[in-house]
């Protein structure tokens, strides 16, 4: 998610011998809220920096936990917000089902079972926060994610676009829904502390325009907390492309206030139209991929490679890496990286390349937090960044990180980069001083360039490879 929380299941019932919470439990817990409710000021509302949440200038936690107000009899929504709040969440999230709310075009429910602003004014009586999540999709497991079938009537439909017949309905429903919310954010004094937009649409991304279109429809109408998605791509691209005709070394590209970049990596991308006969010049010793497939390695002595036949036009990436420029001898200035010439195929140099600058910088890292993410698909396709969290408890010592089944790329902890990994080695595990982690909430980010196996495991001792005892 771009912005991750921990989600609580909710048990069915607290044990307690009437199934109810004690009177003077849930008076303590209540009371206790409250007084946080009191004491912060409205004026700051939740943000992120790159390891913590704050909320009116505190440090602030989310303990997170879904309940859905249209899947709980309405009867039953203290009794299950109150058994949420003992088990130690803090802040509800919920979808609004647009299919529910308005089942006809002319036809709005928001009474009994569907009265949101009862249910979020509830929410806030008990002492919790709200992450409201009003689509206009919204998955769910709800038929069509939420969206009323009449929009099918349309025969050129295209839901979840930026499609005039889709705009103006979410427009309309948006019109009778946003009204109700924007009383209760929380800077006038209410609890929804942020605002999803739509509902994972990195997985569906049919009109870059669209997300666009959500953000102004609920700004324009007041809506003012923060706004995150639960959509992304995986971030590979998030440092600001650019297009050139022909290759641009790392040194010449225009970043960093045009000083160029000195370290990271660059990918370079271009559409191809058939295989053949791939050239590097020794312009280029990285590795090469066909639609994010990686097919081959150019090096020092390997300067040909074959590029399959395919059907259309693909796309041909290098990802070229910076591991270092030499610090003394006759070739210092030489040490321009990149692609520092051209790359043929079939004869024919590559041309219009899309330039992608991932130098790795800490303000780089800190860009991937307000990037787009999306969740891991069953076959991930490479080279990529994957976010993780770690929550660490009481004073943290320091550790060592190790990437068993992954391949080869680079950590962050909170933003800090703590070296390269190589699944090749020697070296096995990465240092992590203590003072690196936060007690509570930790955000991982790793770049990998072929293979991953998602897990990463902390150890208390170093693991440098393959030893020898010396005599």
């Amino acid at each position: 998610y771009s912005l991750s929380f921990p989600l609580f299941l909710l048990p069915t019932h607290i044990p307690h011998t009437d199934n109810t919470l004690s009177p003077s439990l849930f008076l303590g817990l209540l009371l206790s809220q409250l007084n946080l409710f009191q004491r912060l000021s409205r004026k700051l509302g939740l943000h992120a920096n790159n390891s913590q949440f704050t909320l009116a200038g505190e440090p602030f936690r989310i303990l997170g936990g879904s309940v859905h107000y249209f899947r709980v009899p309405s009867a039953y929504w203290r009794d299950r917000l109150m058994k949420a709040k003992a088990c130690g969440i803090n802040t509800i999230t919920t979808y609004v089902p647009w299919s529910l709310h308005q089942p006809e075009r002319d036809v709005f429910n928001f009474q009994t079972q569907l009265d949101l602003e009862s249910y979020i004014s509830l929410v806030a009586e008990l002492g919790l926060w709200v992450i409201l999540r009003p689509g206009p999709y919204i998955s769910a497991e709800l038929d069509l994610g939420g969206l009323p079938s009449w929009l099918l009537q349309d025969e050129n439909m295209r839901l979840r676009t930026t499609y005039p017949g889709f705009t103006d309905a979410v427009n309309v429903f948006f019109d009778k829904l946003i009204p109700k919310i924007v009383p209760l954010q929380f800077k006038k004094g209410g609890p929804i502390i942020a605002i999803q937009l739509d509902d994972s649409y990195g997985s569906y991304a049919k009109d870059n325009r669209y997300m666009a279109f959500i953000k102004e429809a609920l700004t324009s109408r007041g809506v003012s907390e923060m706004l995150l998605t639960s959509d992304l791509s995986n971030g590979l691209k998030a440092g600001g492309p650019f297009k050139s005709a022909t290759p641009v070394n790392m040194e010449n590209l225009p970043v960093n206030n045009k000083n160029g970049q000195s370290q990271g990596y660059t990918l370079y991308e271009t559409t191809i139209t058939s295989g053949g006969l791939l050239k590097s010049g020794d312009n280029v010793r990285d590795r090469v991929f066909v639609d994010r497939r990686y097919i081959g390695f150019f090096k020092r002595n390997t300067l040909e490679m074959a590029v399959p036949d395919g059907e259309g036009k693909r796309t041909l990436s290098l990802l070229v890496e910076n591991c270092g420029r030499v610090h003394r001898g006759k070739d210092l200035d030489k040490q321009r990286k990149g692609l520092v010439g051209d790359v043929l195929l079939n004869g024919t140099p590559l041309r219009d390349f899309t330039i992608y600058s991932l130098d790795m910088k800490p303000s780089f890292i800190d860009s991937l937090y307000r990037a787009q993410w999306k969740a891991r698909p069953e076959v991930p396709l490479y080279p990529a960044f994957l976010m993780g969290a770690l929550f660490a408890y009481g004073y943290p010592s320091d550790t060592f990180v190790k990437l068993p089944g992954w391949g080869r790329g680079v950590v962050f902890i909170n933003g800090l980069n703590l070296g390269r990994y190589w699944s090749s080695g020697p070296q096995q595990a990465l240092y992590l001083p203590g003072p690196f982690l936060n007690s509570g909430m930790n955000q991982i980010i790793a770049f990998e360039e072929q293979e991953a196996d998602y897990k990463i495991q902390l150890e208390d001792t170093h693991d440098l490879g393959m030893t020898a005892d010396i005599k």
